[in-house]
């Protein structure tokens, strides 16, 4: 198995209520297949789906999904950005859980909930600076 993640699928009460959210951030829509909202990310997509499809497709009972704990995380390229970017989540929608804050290990990092439910970290990493294309990894772009 290659070391990728190619979708991010979030399962969803209200897809289009859940798109219009991202919309509001800039984002663009892809083509996706009937029931799906696509949104083409740096290297992966996000997918919006259905959270009953969802549960039907992998066989449990949607009550059994949850939120899980897992966030998602959206590294900005200056310290400035993780303020400006929550305040431009809040205005679309979302529900902000910590403000920007320095935090130990030298970054600048806050929380959002987008309407849904789906945990956001904003962060700026002086550690891991992104590349021109704006991709993160761990110990700096290549």
């Amino acid at each position: 198995m290659e070391q990728r993640i190619s979708l991010i699928t979030l399962g969803v009460h209200d897809p289009e209520a859940a798109a219009a959210f991202y919309e509001a951030l800039g984002w663009q829509r892809v083509e996706a297949p009937d029931g799906v909202i696509a949104f083409d990310l740096i290297g992966q997509t996000l997918g919006l789906y259905p959270i009953a499809m969802l549960a039907r497709d992998m066989g449990v009972p949607v009550e059994s999904l949850g939120h899980g704990a897992a966030t998602y995380a959206y590294n900005v390229r200056e310290k400035a950005e993780v303020a400006q970017l929550l305040e431009a989540a809040e205005a679309a929608g979302a529900r902000i859980l910590k403000p920007a804050h320095d935090i130990f290990w030298g970054g600048h990092i806050g929380y959002f909930a987008d309407p849904e439910g789906h945990i956001w970290e904003v962060a700026w990493n002086p550690h891991a600076p992104l590349g021109p294309d704006g991709a993160f990894q761990w110990n700096g772009a290549a």
